[in-house]
């Protein structure tokens, strides 16, 4: 086992390359990996890594890679692969032989200028399977239903299924237009680089894992993943080949990123956020209580937080 460059009482992070931790693991020890490698897009990094490979050497380096994943992925767990659609077709083909293909979610971020001759490229691939039938742990948060941002009425017509509607809000579905571009310099963690946000990483791990699983990102970038697997009281194996000390320096903000992802959870699982149900009164808009009879106890908590 490599040695490790950080540690926390629930995580551990490893300076080296992802290949060399993974073949120092058991096999069936983490109940979720979440994957975001390079794009080979020509990047200097500071390991110094070779972002320019043949598209035929990137995906047999990118095979070999998941192929570990796959071995230490615990039967029942979930893998998140994300990518650009162009990389995520061949990968997917790959791991179709060998787990249970579950979604392909688009997550519209614009990440380029259009380009002459091409559709405007405004989505990446975010890859879902599971080890085995069906994934041991699968509990997706529900978003509040889509409304006027101005006047916060209906953007369709329920007709008379209003009162069906679930008080716990929409389902998710696998186009994901909420998940903001990390880009303003007082949010992100790494100077002159990309990186996820952590409402997409609360968003997966809170789907695909328990509190007390095992998370594993074997490219740690900005450490996104650990910070939120800290905060959700997750374990987690990382590893970065690149310098880590952004990422060890993050841990010293996780009281601030706590906070934040209290602020998004708050308007999760629920039809109406407390916000949005106050207009709603206010407008003589429906409401779930309002077309079911029952002022009270069907959506308890929007009442009290309404207050």
């Amino acid at each position: 086992m490599p040695e490790k460059g950080f540690q926390t009482e629930l995580g551990q992070l490893y300076q080296c390359d992802c290949m060399r931790l993974m073949q120092s693991m058991d096999s069936d020890c983490v109940d979720l990996v979440f994957a975001d490698p390079p794009f080979n897009l020509d990047k200097i990094y500071p390991s110094g890594m070779d972002d320019d490979l043949k598209a035929c050497e990137y995906i047999k380096w990118s095979e070999r890679w998941l192929q570990e994943c796959i071995r230490v992925l615990k039967p029942g767990g979930s893998l998140f692969v994300w990518n650009l659609p162009k990389w995520n077709v061949p990968l997917a083909a790959f791991l179709n032989q060998y787990l249970t293909f579950r979604h392909w979610i688009a997550v519209d971020i614009k990440y380029s200028l259009p380009i002459a001759s091409r559709l405007y490229p405004s989505h990446y691939s975010l890859l879902y399977y599971c080890k085995g039938p069906i994934p041991k742990v699968f509990h997706p948060d529900r978003l509040p239903m889509p409304v006027c941002p101005h006047c916060s009425g209906d953007l369709r017509d329920y007709g008379g299924y209003k009162n069906k509607m679930n008080p716990s809000g929409v389902n998710l579905a696998d186009v994901w237009t909420d998940i903001p571009p990390v880009r303003h310099a007082k949010y992100k963690r790494r100077k002159d680089a990309n990186e996820l946000s952590i409402k997409l990483l609360d968003r997966i791990v809170e789907m695909a894992s328990d509190e007390g699983d095992v998370v594993f990102d074997p490219f740690g970038g900005s450490g996104t993943t650990y910070a939120v697997s800290e905060i959700k009281g997750r374990r987690w194996i990382g590893c970065e080949i690149g310098p880590i000390d952004e990422i060890v320096a993050r841990f010293a903000t996780l009281p601030e990123e706590r906070m934040y992802l209290q602020r998004i959870r708050a308007d999760l699982n629920c039809l109406f956020t407390a916000k949005i149900l106050t207009l709603r009164q206010r407008n003589g808009l429906w409401t779930v209580e309002s077309v079911r009879g029952d002022q009270r106890e069907v959506q308890p908590a929007l009442f009290s937080s309404a207050k």
